[in-house]
């Protein structure tokens, strides 16, 4: 598995995988709106602190992962997406395991923190495999369509 940068060619790439206002929310919370646009995700990626890839395994596109720099020592994972023909095969897990060691390597993090939505089950049940640990259950609630949805902080120390 490699992680490639994610640049503008690719944008149509992830508006194809992101193809509904429940998942876009689920994914990318709201910092974008739904549908997607190459606008709003150039707007969005051209922060300096945002750092996206899109994430290849054996040559195949499965998914796209987002490190955002919170401080020097801290890095928050976002916007973490496993292509629909890739999910539960462990490629999730795989990703989110490089991008841990590209923050310690590369960004010289010593901290990963996370925000997951309470109900995504899979998601959670992959950071407490890598070990990342709850700090708080009710960091945030948004509002998605008359529904409460509950965000879960996370960290791992690196």
């Amino acid at each position: 598995m490699e992680f490639t940068a994610f640049e503008e060619p690719d944008y149509d790439q992830l508006i194809d995988w992101i193809d509904s206002k429940e998942l876009n929310y689920l994914w990318g919370g709201p910092a974008y709106e739904f549908p997607l646009s190459h606008k709003k995700i150039k707007y969005h990626c051209a922060q300096e602190s945002v750092f996206p890839f899109l994430v290849k395994d054996e040559g195949q596109l499965v998914g796209f992962i987002e490190l955002y720099e919170v401080s020097a020592s801290e890095f928050r994972v976002c916007r973490v997406f496993i292509s629909n023909q890739f999910r539960g095969q462990g490629k999730a897990q795989k990703m989110v395991l490089l991008a841990m060691q590209k923050a310690k390597i590369e960004f010289n993090a010593n901290l990963l923190t996370l925000n997951v939505f309470s109900h995504n089950k899979s998601a959670l049940k992959c950071y407490e495999k890598l070990g990342f640990k709850t700090t708080s259950n009710h960091v945030r609630k948004l509002e998605f369509e008359g529904k409460v949805w509950q965000l879960i902080a996370m960290e791992k120390r690196l």
